[in-house]
C-alpha cells in the first residue's frame, strides 16, 4: 500500500469487523501500532511499516492477501440480517459459501423482509452504498394491507414523521395494483432507516404485509432466485461509484439490461400464498 491510512479503515479491509466495530476497538484499546496501545480515533499507520495489531493478532498478513469480495443474494423470509443471533435464528451469512471468507452485510433487510442485500468484506465499500449522502437508490415491491387514499401516498412521498420523531425523505412512490382488500407498490428509498417502510405505511393506517427489495443502484434480481447468490463482476462494482441517475433514467437502463438477458424476468410475487 505504501502510505499511512486509518486504522479503522485498516482493520475493516483486513476483513476483523466492520469500519464502526473496529472505531470501537480502537476506542477499547484493544490495537497496538509498533507495540504501542492506540485508544483514540483518527490515528493512521502504514501497513507496509508499521506492525498493527488487534486483539494481540497481527493484520498486516491478511491486508496483503486479503482479496476483495461482492455478493449479491436475494435473501428469504426468516433470517437475520447479521453475523450471529443469540437466539440461533438462521442468518444470512449461512446462504453463503464459507470459502468465500467472513463477510459483512450491507446494511440489512430485517427478519420478514426479503429480497437483494449484498455481502462484503469492503468496509470503505460497505460506507459507500449505505450513506444517504451517496445517492443510492433502493427500490422495493410492497404489499399492504387495504387501499390508501392519494393523499396519503403524497404524505409519504413528501417525508412522513415516524414513530420516533424523525422525518423521513422524500421518496418515490408509484402504485402498481389493488384489489378490494390490498394494494402493491413500488417504493424508492436513498435511505436506510430501521424498518422504514412498515413504519412510513403503519404511519397512515396501512400495515406491511409482504416486502421485497427488488434493486439497489444498478443491480436488480434478474435470474435470481430466493436464496441463490452470486458474485458481483468488476463492473458493477464500479458503477456504484458513479453519480447516480434519476428513477426515469434507471428505468429505462434497466429495461435495456433486460433485453440483453436470454430468459425473461422472473416477476416478483408479492400476492398471498
Amino acid at each position: 500500500m505504501g502510505m499511512q491510512q486509518r486504522l479503522q479503515k485498516l482493520i475493516a479491509t483486513a476483513g476483523i469487523a466492520s469500519r464502526r466495530h473496529a472505531e470501537e476497538l480502537i476506542t477499547s484499546g484493544r490495537v497496538t501500532v509498533n507495540g504501542k496501545v492506540v485508544d483514540a480515533l483518527g490515528v493512521k499507520a502504514d501497513p507496509e511499516t508499521d506492525h498493527i495489531k488487534v486483539n494481540g493478532r497481527l493484520i498486516n498478513p491478511l491486508l496483503q492477501q486479503r482479496e476483495k469480495v461482492y455478493v449479491l443474494l436475494n435473501k428469504p423470509k426468516g433470517y437475520l440480517s447479521s453475523l450471529s443471533d443469540p437466539k440461533s435464528r438462521p442468518i444470512v451469512t449461512e446462504l453463503v459459501p464459507a470459502s468465500l471468507g467472513r463477510l459483512y452485510p450491507v446494511g440489512r433487510l430485517d427478519f420478514n423482509t426479503e429480497g437483494l442485500l449484498l455481502l462484503t468484506n469492503d468496509g470503505e465499500f460497505t460506507n459507500y452504498v449505505t450513506s444517504a449522502r451517496n445517492n443510492i437508490p433502493k427500490v422495493y415491491r410492497v404489499k399492504v394491507k387495504g387501499i390508501p387514499t392519494e393523499n396519503a401516498i403524497k404524505r409519504l412521498r413528501s417525508g412522513i414523521r415516524l414513530d420516533d420523531g424523525n422525518r423521513t425523505a422524500p421518496a418515490v412512490i408509484k402504485r402498481l395494483q389493488q384489489t378490494q382488500t390490498n394494494s402493491w407498490f413500488e417504493v424508492t428509498l436513498h435511505e436506510g432507516r430501521n424498518q422504514q417502510i412498515r413504519r412510513m405505511f403503519d404511519a397512515v393506517g396501512h400495515s406491511v404485509l409482504k416486502l421485497a427489495r427488488v434493486r439497489i443502484g444498478s443491480i436488480d434480481d434478474f435470474g435470481l432466485k430466493t436464496g441463490e447468490w452470486r458474485l458481483l463482476a468488476p463492473a458493477e462494482v464500479r458503477k456504484f461509484y458513479r453519480p447516480q441517475s434519476s428513477t426515469r433514467e434507471h428505468k429505462t437502463g434497466r429495461q435495456s439490461s433486460t433485453r440483453e438477458h436470454k430468459t425473461g424476468r422472473r416477476e416478483l410475487r408479492l400476492s398471498s400464498r
